[in-house]
């Protein structure tokens, strides 16, 4: 688990690197990292789909093989329909799981069901909806960055499950009873790690699991960047660098 080393993880883009020099991010036309952190992509993941999964894809992979939310028939929530929320469903039904989503959302009803497969769609901010729920989830990963409560989805969980924090809120509150009357557990995560980061390249190329994308120009990045901040994009946004660069070099 390298992105936790307690020397302080590598980042090989946007950062410091190990021997002191300036690391180079995703608009660069090419990058120089040290092989240790270097992937090989399968030759049935197309490079547009493989791009996502090096963020968003083992955000969630990651703490789902960790805490075990990969056993057929458990049952998973997952908060927050975006990015990484679509591709937590993605691997749940992969995983054989039950899985239900909330969102403060009616109109992610269709796409969770009908398009990602989700077994359930629950409107949190629902209280019957909610309280229909209870003790009926394993495991609940949390993926919503805003600041939401997170003390309404204890009692959904059954004895002894698992709630992960990937996102990121700037507090949470939690009443202690909730957890020690159940067992139940609340962790954090954080991307993941070399090793598992390849597992899941090579689990997605066999399962067919592949984001949701929209591939632009680097042309499109301003606009690109607008609509993000809306929230007008299904799920990410990739640049195709190459084409870009051939079209600037009149190739």
């Amino acid at each position: 688990m390298d992105n936790y080393c307690s020397k302080g993880a590598v980042f090989t883009f946007n950062g410091i690197d190990a021997d002191g020099t300036v690391t180079k991010g995703g608009y660069s036309s090419y990058i120089v990292v040290h092989e240790r952190y270097c992937f090989t992509i399968p030759n049935d993941l197309p490079l547009a789909l493989a791009a996502p999964l090096l963020c968003a894809g083992i955000s969630v992979y990651s703490p789902m093989i960790r805490h075990k939310m990969n056993q057929p028939g458990k049952s998973l929530g997952v908060i927050g329909l975006g990015g990484l929320g679509h591709l937590a469903v993605k691997f749940g039904k992969a995983f054989g799981l039950s899985v239900t989503v909330f969102s403060t959302s009616i109109s992610k009803k269709d796409e969770a069901l009908n398009k990602l497969g989700a077994d359930n769609f629950v409107i949190s901010s629902d209280k019957e909806q909610m309280k229909a729920m209870t003790n009926s989830l394993n495991f609940i990963i949390d993926l919503a960055s805003g600041d939401h409560p997170i003390d309404q989805y204890m009692p959904l969980l059954k004895t002894s499950g698992s709630f992960v924090l990937v996102g990121a809120p700037s507090e949470i509150k939690v009443n202690p009873i909730s957890l020690i009357m159940g067992m139940k557990t609340i962790c954090g995560s954080m991307v993941g790690g070399t090793k598992e980061t390849q597992d899941m390249l090579d689990f997605c190329a066999t399962q067919k699991i592949y984001p949701d994308i929209e591939i632009i120009p680097i042309e499109y990045i301003n606009e690109a960047l607008e609509r993000m901040i809306k929230g007008d994009v299904k799920y990410r946004f990739v640049i195709d660098i190459e084409n870009s660069l051939k079209r600037n070099k009149g190739i």
